[in-house]
C-alpha cells in the first residue's frame, strides 16, 4: 500500500546505508506482507474471509492509532471526507483481495489487485512504453482468466475489484496526504474501517466461534500485512528514491505466489508463472521509466 506521507530519500544523495537499510526494509515489509496474507487465509475455513478482514482491521487500527495519534476533533469537514472514503476503501479492498484469495489462490489474486496501481500510473502518461506496459498486462489478465477445469470467474471478478479499490485508495491516500499533517490521515482512516467492520466482525465471530489459531493467524495477518508494511514503507520512503521504492512493489505479486506454494501449498501452472512475470514486468517499467520533471 501506498502511504500518505511525502518525504525524500535521505539515502538518495548518496547514503549508501541509508539505501541499503532502506532496501532491506522493503525487502522485509514484502514479505511480511506476502505471510501474513497466507496466514490469514489459513484461518479462513474457520471464520471465513470477513473475519479474518474484520480482525485484520481491528489490530491495523489500533496499532496506527497508537503510532499515529490522530487529533480526531480537530480534522475538518474537507479532512474527514477523503479520510472516511479512504477508509471504507480500505476495507472493501482487502475483503475483495481475502475472497478472492479464498477462490483462486494467493498468487492469483495478488497478481490481478496489482493491475490497480498499475493503471493509476499509466493514466497519466501517453507514452508509447506505457501502450505497452498496458498491452502486456492486458495480455497477462487474458491468461489468468483463461478457461480452466477449476476456474473460478467469481474470484477473478473479486481480485479485479480489489485492483479498482487500491487504485482508489492510492488517489484517495494521495488526497489525506495534503490535507493531514503526517500519519495521522492514515490512522483516522484505519479507525474508519475498524468500525465499519465491527458489526461484520461481531457477526461473524458470534455465528462461527474461532479456535484460538484461527484467531492468531487473524491476529498475524493484520500485524504482518497491514501495520509491519506500512511502517516499513514510512521508513524506507526516508532512505531510497521513490521510483526505485515502485519498481520493488511491482514484485510482490511474485512474494505472493512463492508465500502461496510455501505456505499454503498452492500450486500454479506455468502460463500463470507467466502471466504474473508479465505483470511484474510491466510494473517495473512503469515504476523505472520517469516522467519529464520527476527526479525522485
Amino acid at each position: 500500500m501506498e502511504t500518505s506521507t511525502e518525504v525524500r530519500p535521505a539515502g538518495a544523495g548518496g547514503d549508501g546505508r541509508g539505501r541499503l537499510a532502506g532496501v532491506a526494509v522493503m525487502l522485509g515489509g514484502g514479505v511480511s506482507n506476502q505471510v501474513g496474507a497466507s496466514l490469514g487465509a489459513l484461518a479462513f475455513p474457520v471464520i471465513g474471509p470477513a473475519g479474518v478482514v474484520a480482525v485484520r482491521q481491528w489490530v491495523a487500527a489500533a496499532v496506527l492509532f497508537a503510532v499515529g495519534r490522530p487529533r480526531l476533533r480537530a480534522l475538518t469537514r474537507d479532512q474527514w471526507r477523503p479520510v472516511v472514503a479512504m477508509g471504507l476503501v480500505f476495507g472493501c479492498m482487502n475483503l475483495s483481495l481475502y475472497s478472492a484469495v479464498d477462490r483462486i489462490g494467493l498468487g492469483l489474486a495478488v497478481t490481478l489487485e496489482f493491475l490497480g496501481p498499475l493503471a493509476v500510473a499509466l493514466a497519466s502518461s501517453r507514452r508509447w512504453t506505457d501502450l505497452v506496459c498496458a498491452l502486456a498486462a492486458g495480455g497477462a489478465v487474458a491468461v489468468l482468466m483463461r478457461p480452466q477445469p477449476s476456474g473460478d470467474h467469481l474470484g477473478v471478478v473479486l481480485a479485479l475489484a480489489a485492483a479498482a479499490c487500491w487504485a482508489a485508495y492510492i488517489l484517495l491516500n494521495r488526497t489525506v496526504g495534503r490535507r493531514v499533517p503526517g500519519i495521522e490521515g492514515s490512522a483516522a482512516a484505519a479507525g474508519v474501517s475498524a468500525l465499519a467492520f465491527l458489526p461484520v466482525g461481531v457477526w461473524v465471530l458470534w455465528h462461527q466461534p474461532p479456535t484460538w489459531a484461527a484467531l492468531g493467524c487473524a491476529v498475524a495477518a493484520g500485524l504482518l500485512s497491514s501495520t509491519v508494511p506500512f511502517l516499513g514503507d514510512l521508513y524506507a520512503l526516508r532512505r531510497v528514491p521513490a521510483r526505485f521504492f515502485g519498481l520493488f512493489m511491482s514484485v510482490h505479486p511474485v512474494m505472493a505466489a512463492l508465500a502461496g506454494l510455501v505456505v499454503l501449498g498452492q500450486q500454479l501452472a506455468w502460463p500463470d508463472w507467466a502471466a504474473i512475470a508479465a505483470v511484474v514486468a510491466a510494473n517495473a517499467v512503469s515504476a523505472t521509466v520517469g516522467r519529464p520533471g520527476d527526479h525522485r
